[in-house]
């Protein structure tokens, strides 16, 4: 029995797919001593060994993932993230001299969807549920829900399924995401509604003095999202991950480097555990950046060059794209930073690397708003496809960066 454990656990590292037969055969020899016909085998016997890869799917449901992570993938272009729910995006309104109604909130995304030639730099958009069942009023889509608006110009809807958040008791404020006991109804509500892919955040910070993030937060986040995904992909939908790694505190480069390694590695391994399809999974990740009050200079190329070397230890090349978010980052330094790294890439990095943003985005829109009776949206959408067209060349290695933006200038 050992020895079977053993060969098992030794095919599953390269071959999920010959381990799988190993268990089917298995599971035949058994079936027949004890006189049982059985004709589920094939898509229930995986034996004792876990990282088969999918083995439950269906070829037509990976080859919908996999279409669906291309799409999203796309060289050049990004994700529009404006999941806020309406507390959130309504408390960004009224900091501006707006007010947080559900025809403002409406109006606003509807302008950041269909914002000529947006299109031209979004593949896709993160959802929150409220946004999932309003409607457009423009002439082109009148009374059309947003989703088929989105999946008309070319720009793949996905959604926020995650919950509130949580303080773990005990770990000095850390969290941990709610919601998984009833996803899976959740998203084949959103799925039903268009969605093509969910995306769910597993906000920590790096506290050195209060020994965080601990392996107990990071394992109870990065087992989370691995379970997330499973759900996901068994309903159809694919899987945004989001370790996100806050820009809080004054540690250092190097620091940000062994933590976010520990940290991805720590997801990648559960979702091999889970059986998650890797090629039908896509990773939204924070940049490797030092503690905003770190005390230490870096440029921009040792921030590329440090954000590359987390994912050359850690991320697997089955996945297809990373996009980055922005987490309290300008768009200036954004830019210049995820250009950095597109430009240092080698063969060792098949990745497309790109860009998932929100606040980088749409700050600069809100402040468009001060002063103003209501939403100047034709001076928001103007300002905003120039933000898209610096984000989509910064995806590409081809921006360039003004004076220090990229820098970080120790504090």
């Amino acid at each position: 029995m050992m020895m079977m454990m053993m060969m098992c656990q030794t095919t599953t590292a390269f071959s999920p797919s010959f381990s799988s037969t190993l268990a089917k055969k298995k599971n035949s020899r058994i079936a027949k001593t004890r006189g049982i016909t059985t004709t589920t085998a094939t898509t229930q016997s995986f034996g004792p060994c876990s990282c088969h890869g999918g083995d439950h799917l269906s070829a037509e449901r990976k080859a919908e993932l996999v279409s669906v992570c291309e799409q999203i993938g796309t060289a050049g272009k990004g994700i529009t993230a404006c999941d806020e729910g309406p507390g959130t995006i309504g408390m960004r309104l009224e900091n501006v001299g707006m007010v947080n109604t559900e025809e403002n909130r409406r109006a606003y995304r509807q302008m950041l969807f269909e914002s000529p030639n947006a299109n031209k730099y979004l593949s896709a958009a993160i959802l929150d549920p409220e946004t999932l069942y309003q409607k457009s009023n423009s002439k082109k889509h009148d009374g059309k829900l947003f989703p088929q608006v989105l999946s008309e110009i070319g720009i793949v809807p996905g959604v926020k399924p995650h919950l509130k958040v949580y303080a773990l008791p005990g770990q000095s404020g850390a969290t941990v995401m709610q919601g998984l006991d009833s996803l899976a109804v959740r998203l084949q509500e959103y799925k039903d509604a268009g969605c093509k892919f969910a995306k769910w955040r597993s906000p920590m910070d790096i506290d050195i003095v209060n020994g965080q993030p601990s392996d107990l937060t990071i394992e109870t986040n990065m087992l989370d999202l691995a379970r997330y995904a499973l759900i996901c992909q068994d309903v159809g939908l694919v899987p945004i991950v989001e370790p996100d790694v806050s820009l809080k505190g004054d540690h250092d480069l190097e620091t940000a480097v062994r933590i976010n390694v520990k940290i991805q590695s720590v997801l990648f391994k559960a979702m091999l555990d889970h059986g998650v399809y890797m090629e039908g999974a896509l990773l939204k990740s924070n940049m490797v950046n030092p503690g905003k009050n770190c005390s230490k200079t870096y440029t921009v190329d040792e921030i590329a060059e440090a954000n590359l070397e987390v994912f050359r230890r850690c991320f697997p090349t089955a996945m297809r794209s990373a996009n980055y978010l922005s987490g309290g980052q300008s768009l200036e330094d954004a830019a210049a930073r995820l250009d950095a790294i597109n430009k240092k890439k080698t063969v060792r990095d098949p990745w497309n690397l790109s860009f998932s943003w929100s606040a980088a985005l749409q700050m600069p829109l809100f402040e468009l708003c001060r002063g103003k009776d209501e939403l100047p949206l034709q001076e928001m959408e103007k300002l905003y496809v120039k933000e898209l067209e610096v984000a989509g060349k910064a995806a590409l290695g081809k921006h360039k960066r003004t004076g220090t933006d990229g820098d970080h200038i120790g504090k």
